[in-house]
């Protein structure tokens, strides 16, 4: 999705996904921020196989930085699951905590910035376990936060 907008000066994008050293297509590298006006406005965070909670918790704060700098008028949050531990295109270990505690901080965000405007969209993952575990870890923070 990222190439589809890397030169959308309008378009502030975070991704934190598996190393693109290890999973295809080789793409997401940090030094991916965008192209001509929208040099800067994308923000990749690429993480190490078997990156768990604790890692994500880690990261966090750099994308939630870069998202209040850019004080959104809406957000699109793509809720991809191929993240948690199990997925069997991925390697990484999150748990459905690391998309509820997103799901909690872009609420908060979109509250401060754009009048609680976000919507919650699918994304990758291929274990419907995960899915159904991610899924609602994002649901309920949408509907308590």
């Amino acid at each position: 999705m990222f190439y589809a907008f890397e030169s959308d000066p309008d378009l502030c994008f975070v991704d934190i996904h598996e190393d693109g050293d290890h999973l295809y297509p080789g793409t997401g590298f940090a030094d991916e921020t965008g192209t001509g006006d929208a040099t800067g406005m994308k923000l990749n965070i690429p993480m190490r196989p078997g990156a768990n909670d604790k890692d994500f918790l880690k990261v966090w704060p750099e994308a939630e930085t870069f998202i209040r700098a850019f004080k959104p008028d809406f957000i699109i949050f793509q809720c991809g699951a191929d993240s948690i531990k199990g997925d069997p295109i991925t390697d990484m270990a999150f748990t459905p905590k690391s998309h509820a505690h997103a799901a909690s901080s872009l609420c908060n965000i979109a509250d401060e910035f754009s009048r609680g405007r976000i919507i919650a969209l699918g994304g990758g993952g291929y274990n419907r376990t995960n899915l159904a575990a991610a899924w609602n870890a994002v649901l309920f923070q949408l509907i308590v936060t």
